[in-house]
């Protein structure tokens, strides 16, 4: 599936596209990236597809990763099957690295790539909701996640966290996450490999306090067993898997590596950047579940740690939520413009974080944040399974070959204006895909389908075979991938 493709031709933009095309260069690390969602000229392409590692590395160190490890088990789940499950949802991380390697083929980012899926009109609502609005809710609930843990760290001087307190350390936490958001992708590919060492160092202190108390032989006093065990199995997958499915966007980090950048580097670095820091922080919280009690994870993890190394380590909580933030806030950004609005890509990520922020602010009266967490993933993933399951699927229908120009024409004679602005293969594609899983959930609700199977939550696979299966009809019976690159 190589990215390698003729030079773009020339297409004629209209009066809406006119405001994306390439500004001037802007330089590196440390200045305010002026690209937005215009096609980057292959003069300014450059790195290799290595860097990808530390950029999802840092982002997948984080709170949340140790609360869902710590959850399976709460769930029921012995120890062996949380790790199998753990495994086993990271594993969707292959698909974002298979949805990044459109980057470097169109020089554009996903917001802009997915016009070849649902067209120019179609396209926009998509960015509205899959990239906007679910970029907008991770964003509040990790900041809530990273927030709770710099309470902790306030409390640990002296001080009282009051609401005003807790208002400040948001405000902070969000203002750290949204400069680098602000700065951009020269000084995201900066900043992460530091991070990523100074985090791993960290964690590495972490595991070898976690694997001295960890009980390998732990089980539920009740074990699960029949429809139930796999219930509870699948809903793990699930909530898992919410984590890499929620990177629709991966081809926003690669899109300048140069065009001839082997696609199965951009996958692979992609792929295991996640993967193995999603592990390996998932099974540490998995681990401490069967000696403290995790329901509380911070109470917990005192029980575990040296009582020197607490703060270093909620630091490092912190830290690791602002890297993952910082990326979600970049993409909403570019979500933002792909709707349609005429704003410039730095103002777009400020206006993500204000409706973030205040969010994070209602999430943080929430009286159980852990069922929150648990809730918010799943049902996310109603939505993201099916249009990942789209992108990548015509990712391999044209094996990998966009135009990034073509791209950028949002005029009626362009290549992707389709039906009235929308391809009908992609909208009935995802609207399959959604309908489907939404009738397999058993979070908020009990669809039907999870009813009759006894609880039984079958929205990720059931969403994603369902909208790929559609798409990949539909589009054939059209012979559009075949007409359009």
């Amino acid at each position: 599936m190589a990215s390698t493709l003729p030079d773009p031709h020339e297409v004629p933009l209209s009066p809406r596209t006119a405001h994306q095309e390439a500004p001037p260069p802007t330089g590196g690390a440390g200045r305010i990236e002026a690209h937005g969602i215009d096609h980057i000229p292959e003069q300014e392409r450059h790195g290799h597809p290595r860097r990808l590692f530390s950029v999802w590395a840092a982002a997948n160190v984080n709170y949340l990763s140790l609360i869902v490890g710590g959850t399976l088990v709460l769930m029921g789940l012995t120890l062996w099957q949380a790790l199998a499950v753990i495994v086993t949802g990271n594993l969707f991380w292959s698909l974002t690295g298979l949805l990044a390697v459109s980057g470097p083929a169109a020089g554009a980012p996903s917001e802009v790539i997915t016009r070849a899926m649902y067209g120019i009109r179609g396209n926009r609502v998509n960015n509205a909701v899959v990239g906007w609005m679910i970029s907008v809710a991770y964003f509040a609930l990790n900041l809530a996640a990273a927030a709770t843990a710099a309470f902790s760290l306030v409390e640990k001087t002296g001080a009282t966290a009051s609401t005003g307190v807790k208002v400040v350390v948001v405000l902070a936490i969000a203002a750290l996450t949204l400069t680098i958001g602000v700065y951009g992708h020269a000084t995201i590919m900066k900043l992460y490999l530091p991070i990523t060492l100074a985090l791993a160092a960290v964690f590495a202190v972490v595991a070898v306090c976690v694997f001295r108390r960890a009980d390998y032989a732990y089980a539920p006093v009740e074990p699960l067993t029949g429809a139930q065990l796999w219930a509870v199995l699948i809903s793990g997958v699930t909530l898992v898997g919410a984590a890499p499915l929620s990177y629709t966007t991966s081809a926003d980090f690669s899109r300048y590596l140069p065009r001839t950048t082997s696609a199965k580097a951009v996958l692979g670095w992609t792929a295991l950047g996640g993967f193995l820091p999603g592990v390996v922080v998932c099974s540490l919280g998995a681990l401490a579940a069967t000696a403290v009690d995790m329901a509380d994870p911070q109470a917990g993890l005192q029980g575990i740690l040296p009582g020197w190394f607490d703060p270093v380590f909620l630091l490092a909580l912190v830290l690791g939520t602002i890297a993952l933030n910082a990326l979600t806030s970049y993409s909403a950004g570019l979500a933002l413009q792909a709707v349609g609005i005429r704003i410039r890509r730095s103002l777009s990520v400020i206006a993500d974080g204000t409706a973030a922020v205040s969010l994070t602010l209602y999430a943080l009266l929430v009286s159980d944040f852990l069922d929150t967490v648990s809730n918010v993933l799943q049902l996310t993933v109603v939505l993201l399974g099916p249009a990942t399951a789209v992108y990548a699927t015509d990712i391999l229908l044209r094996r990998n070959r966009y135009d990034g120009r073509a791209l950028m024409d949002e005029t009626r004679a362009g290549p992707f204006w389709y039906t009235a602005g929308v391809n009908p293969a992609g909208a009935l594609a995802l609207a399959g895909g959604v309908t489907a899983a939404a009738l397999c959930v058993d979070t908020l609700y009990t669809g039907p389908v999870a009813g009759a199977l006894g609880g039984m939550d079958l929205s990720l696979p059931v969403g994603i075979v369902v909208a790929s299966s559609l798409y990949t009809i539909l589009t054939r019976a059209t012979g559009r991938c075949r007409d359009r690159g």
